[in-house]
This record gives C-alpha cells, sequence and structure tokens, in this order.
C-alpha cells in the first residue's frame, strides 16, 4: 500500500492552482471536469510521478468549520519536507507569503507555517 493522492480543501480552485503552482512551485498534474468543480491536482517538480495534491474544493457544509477550527488553533493542514527552512521561508516572504511561525527548531527538525491563502495553514519542514 502508498500514499497516491492526499488532499487539502480550498476555497477558490483556481486561486488555490495559481498560489500552489506560481509561489509554491508545484506543477499541475491533473485537471478534469467534475461536475461544477475539478479533479485538481499538482505535484513536486522533484517528483512528477509522486504523490499528488488534490486541491479540494471546500463547499461539504462541514469543512468550513473545520477548516476554521484548525487555523485559529494554529494547527497546519499538512507539511511540505524543504531542503533548506530559512531559504525557502525566504523566498516564499519575497513573494508576499504570510507566516504564522518563523522558522523554529524543534530538535532535529526545523518548521515554518505559512497562510496558503485558500483557507489552510501550511508547514514546511526540515529534518
Amino acid at each position: 500500500m502508498r500514499i497516491v493522492v492526499t488532499s487539502v480543501f480550498v476555497e477558490d480552485q483556481e486561486k488555490a492552482l495559481s498560489f500552489y503552482t506560481e509561489v509554491l512551485g508545484f506543477r499541475k498534474k491533473e485537471d478534469v471536469p467534475v461536475g461544477e468543480y475539478r479533479w485538481l491536482t499538482v505535484v513536486s517538480p522533484e517528483d512528477s510521478e509522486g504523490v499528488e495534491l488534490l486541491l479540494e474544493p471546500s463547499d461539504h457544509p462541514a469543512t468550513k468549520p473545520f477548516m476554521q477550527a484548525i487555523v485559529e488553533d494554529g494547527i497546519p493542514f499538512t507539511s511540505f519536507d524543504v531542503e533548506d527552512v530559512e531559504a525557502e521561508h525566504a523566498r516564499l516572504e519575497g513573494l508576499g507569503v504570510k507566516f504564522t511561525q518563523p522558522p523554529t527548531a524543534f530538535g532535529d527538525v526545523t518548521t515554518a507555517v505559512f497562510d496558503d491563502t485558500c483557507g489552510n495553514l501550511i508547514q514546511i519542514a526540515q529534518k
């Protein structure tokens, strides 16, 4: 068994696609119309056949309260591995990304947390 697709809930798929590709640097992999929404995934440019991140519409009634609660509690919805948290933090801040947690060391791991502009907090981590 292996992970093939994971997802983040997003308020606007087009806005999310723009942020995740133009700002974070992921590449669009799948874009299939599904009713009023799309099966819209992105992948790491370093692993185009790796795990896909589904930009999942957040229209289900349970989604908005869930997203709001974890954001209010400062909990990242998911985490992305980076080689250098300090450098990635500086790059993303330079692009206008708002961080809720600057690079912070926790033992052998350094993390930072940012707002993805789509309703989520996302963590970047360096081991």
